[in-house]
């Protein structure tokens, strides 16, 4: 049986590729940046819909998964209510009327580190408690690109939530071996652009962090005198990231949807250089035969923003397993942080 799946917030279809890879089928998908929904017709052959707050319910096609990256806005109301009360005018509204009009078996959700913290935590409890009002049972957990094969450290956090008594079971996600960043390198382009000696200094002997990343140099910036703190006025150069220079011999840093001038300078066989945008998406885990158009501010602005498609991939294994399957068992597991809903960090202040 082909489950159908419905891809909200979509940006370039970086969940689509990844339950695609499992066999769900897309029967919908919405995105109100033009740009993405340019790439994501190229890629997919598929114009999403635009503004998700003018689509008509009954219009969606049925669909037995929701999916939705959405942005995090902060509730007007004081948390004390439930439901919708606390959540109308927010993005996460929308989708909360299309899982009360619909009633998907599985809604996965998918947002930053520190959503968790957003708004003093209301955010994420508002979220979890309109959800289970819903009759989703919920969890959700903090995963990272690098545990799923790809050298980039991304911590997202992925909510996933079942209509019934079940509750999906992260320990049950497959890992994979992190390469380092110079496995995904391009040989050669014409795209490299390197730095001249006298443009960059590099420390003696860097050392693999935990995260894997090896801090290797930096560019030598003018110095920010501004706003330091006594004696860190020499540091004010490293602190700024698009400054900073890591090895290819260890992971990369998140990839951030503001940096539309693709500023990530790597150490790689002697010298240093910007990454290339192919890289930039191979870090996300795209496929080399993705289609990249627009500018690079642009394409830089869009991978920024998207998924690592490995860690999407994984997820939808363990949701077709978990929650379409009967006797399901995977024995490859690791241990991503789980975060009951009543963590302390959560109560409001």
């Amino acid at each position: 049986m082909c489950y159908k799946f419905v891809d909200l917030f979509a940006g370039i279809g970086g969940f689509r590729l990844g339950f695609e890879k499992v066999g769900f089928q897309c029967v919908f998908s919405s995105e109100i940046d033009n740009h993405a929904r340019e790439m994501y017709q190229l890629n997919f052959g598929d114009l999403p819909f635009g503004d998700i707050k003018k689509i008509e319910l009954e219009s969606i096609p049925h669909f037995d998964i929701l999916l939705a990256g959405f942005p995090c806005q902060p509730f007007s109301i004081a948390g004390e209510k439930k439901g919708f009360n606390d959540i109308r005018g927010t993005l996460f509204f929308d989708i909360a009327k299309i899982l009360e009009y619909h009633r998907p078996k599985v809604i996965v959700l998918e947002n930053v580190k520190h959503f968790k913290s957003h708004d003093k935590g209301r955010t994420l409890k508002i979220v979890l408690t309109t959800l289970n009002d819903l009759g989703y049972t919920i969890n959700w957990a903090l995963l990272n690109g690098k545990d799923f094969g790809v050298p980039q450290n991304r911590e997202r956090t992925i909510i996933i939530g079942y209509l019934g008594q079940k509750e999906f079971n992260f320990d049950y996600l497959k890992q994979q071996k992190c390469n380092k960043l110079a496995d995904i390198l391009e040989k050669d382009s014409p795209d490299f652009e390197y730095l001249k000696e006298e443009e960059y200094t590099l420390i003696e002997n860097p050392k693999k962090q935990l995260s894997g990343l090896i801090f290797a140099g930096y560019r030598n910036k003018n110095i920010r005198l501004k706003g330091t703190k006594p004696n860190t006025k020499h540091l004010s150069r490293v602190h700024k990231q698009p400054n900073r220079i890591y090895s290819s011999e260890g992971n990369h840093p998140t990839l951030s949807s503001q940096e539309s001038a693709g500023r990530y300078y790597i150490l790689h066989n002697g010298r240093v250089r910007k990454l290339t945008l192919r890289e930039c998406y191979r870090l996300m885990g795209f496929p080399d035969d993705f289609k990249l158009i627009g500018s690079k501010a642009k394409l830089y602005n869009r991978i920024g923003n998207s998924v690592v498609v490995p860690m999407i991939e994984a997820i939808a294994q363990q949701v077709k397993g978990q929650f379409f399957e009967t006797n399901y068992l995977n024995k490859n597991q690791f241990k991503p942080k789980q975060i009951s809903l009543f963590d302390s960090e959560l109560i409001y202040h």
